[in-house]
């Protein structure tokens, strides 16, 4: 094994690979910065790029899109409340408030050095316990992955700062646009009318764009700018320490987005809310989350690219892809006839071994441009509000767009912005909203198998050992926060 990690090393620190990992990372950080594109749309382009290419380099540069795309969302989520992919919403429950009080660069640098240590824990665990990962993978089931959601659901209760009762009512809102479409176990149309666009559901992107961006930016309007002054001047912010006591967070986050990326179907999102939640249910102070508080960022950012080596444990040792970007890569090896299995261990282990490696040097690239350019990324806060909102509202057209290259999207977008303006001027909790709307497939897909499997009986989620284990986790996580609503009661 060694052997092959040292010759995996070697073929790494040639120019085509070095120019492959650091191209791939550049452009994931703008993919991912930009809302509607996302990490899973570059990487499936990608796939017939690198056909004809060594497959070191192809597979270096897919994973370089992978890992700077997951931490490109963080920047226009911090900067612009505007989160470029679905996982990046638990980002901005804190980045965005940071931003406002002037420390855009010191969330973007939180967020970048999170993000560097939740992949590097991650891709570690890829490296020397893949194949044990793999078979504890396999023992989650339709209800271990209800209960997975039901525990990243659990989030609304501590993300909701001020009435609970609103926030309660928030996330079945969410819950309630999750079920229009197909029903996912009998396909049966629900809510949807006579609108085909509809079967397939309501799309993340355009919700999110919309709940986070464009209600903000009818805020905006009355102001001149996002913040006034940023906390620093750009030539002294570079010199900005990390905020003390993130350690601890940043770990648990890196290990949670580990086990939960490597969960076939659950993915970055639950990851980074249940990291949140665990966060906010741990500190001493919970009741500064949401208002800016540095924890936040890196709880959720951690966790966010803990899931890049996550998500592939299964998909190289099984053939199981943890999520959309994992089945991308499945495709970018099967194309150079690299099978998933033992085999890629053994007979294909210096490449394979070159592509876990090339996602440490990836990481390494992302965290160099995240905090060399973070001052520069922080004073777009400060431009005025006359340049920057007509650009934020060019950028979620053409971000809602893209998914589909539908005008529908860009009307849901609309729509929900109108509508997050109002729910969030009566007091109602946005972030519960997105929550209950992202999650509530992922419930509701893990309930029908489950009981499709136990032939209707709920005893199912109760007698399995893994389900019991998670049953206490929603307790423990829920315990701190009913105790933080009685004393604020």
């Amino acid at each position: 094994m060694m052997e092959m990690i040292t010759e995996a090393a070697l073929s790494l620190f040639a120019p085509a690979p070095l120019l492959a990992i650091v191209a791939g990372t550049l452009g994931g950080v703008i993919i991912g910065a930009i809302p509607g594109l996302t990490a899973t749309m570059a990487v499936a382009l990608l796939i017939p790029v690198t056909f004809g290419m060594n497959p070191v380099v192809g597979l270096a540069l897919m994973g370089g899109v992978y890992s700077g795309g997951m931490f490109g969302g963080a920047i226009s989520s911090i900067l612009l409340s505007t989160p470029g992919t679905p996982a990046a919403a638990a980002t901005a429950l804190d980045g965005y408030p940071m931003t406002r009080k002037g420390k855009g660069g010191v969330a973007i640098t939180i967020a970048t050095v999170a993000s560097f240590w939740g992949g590097i824990i991650s891709t570690f665990a890829l490296l020397l316990v893949a194949p044990v990962l793999a078979k504890f993978s396999l023992r989650f089931g339709p209800p271990e992955n209800f209960l997975l959601a039901v525990m990243g659901l659990t989030s609304i209760v501590t993300l909701t700062s001020g009435n609970l009762i609103k926030g309660l009512i928030s996330g079945v809102i969410g819950l309630l646009i999750a079920s229009i479409g197909m029903d996912p176990m009998d396909a049966y149309p629900r809510f949807a009318g006579s609108v085909p666009e509809l079967f397939d559901g309501i799309k993340d992107i355009p919700a999110l764009i919309g709940l986070f961006s464009v209600s903000q930016l009818l805020d905006l309007t009355g102001e001149a700018s996002i913040v006034q002054e940023l906390a620093a001047d750009v030539s002294t912010l570079k010199d900005n320490k990390m905020p003390k006591g993130l350690a601890p967070t940043i770990a648990r986050g890196g290990v949670i987005g580990t086990i939960v990326g490597m969960l076939p179907g659950a993915g970055a999102t639950i990851s980074a809310f249940i990291s949140y939640n665990t966060a906010k249910s741990l500190d001493r102070e919970p009741e500064t989350f949401g208002r800016g508080n540095p924890k936040g960022v890196a709880a959720s950012e951690s966790a966010n690219n803990g899931c890049v080596g996550g998500s592939l444990v299964p998909m190289l040792t099984l053939g199981i892809p943890g999520n959309s970007v994992a089945a991308c890569l499945m495709g970018g090896l099967t194309i150079n006839n690299l099978i998933p299995g033992p085999e890629l261990f053994t007979k294909y282990g210096t490449i394979t071994y070159g592509f876990i490696l090339s996602l440490f040097l990836a990481n390494i690239v992302f965290l160099f441009l995240g905090i060399y350019l973070a001052p520069f990324f922080a004073r777009i806060s400060t431009a005025p509000n006359s340049l920057l909102v007509p650009a934020i509202a060019v950028l979620s057209v053409v971000g809602s767009f893209a998914m589909r290259n539908m005008m529908f999207d860009v009307w849901t977008m609309l729509a929900f912005g109108v509508g997050g303006y109002f729910l969030h001027r009566m007091g109602f909790d946005l972030g519960a909203v997105v929550l209950g709307l992202i999650l509530g497939r992922i419930t509701e897909e893990g309930f029908g198998g489950a009981l499709a499997i136990s032939n209707g009986s709920p005893a199912i989620f109760f007698t399995r050992p893994l389900c019991i284990v998670l049953w206490a986790l929603i307790v423990l996580l829920l315990l701190p926060a009913f105790r933080t609503k009685k004393k604020t009661a």
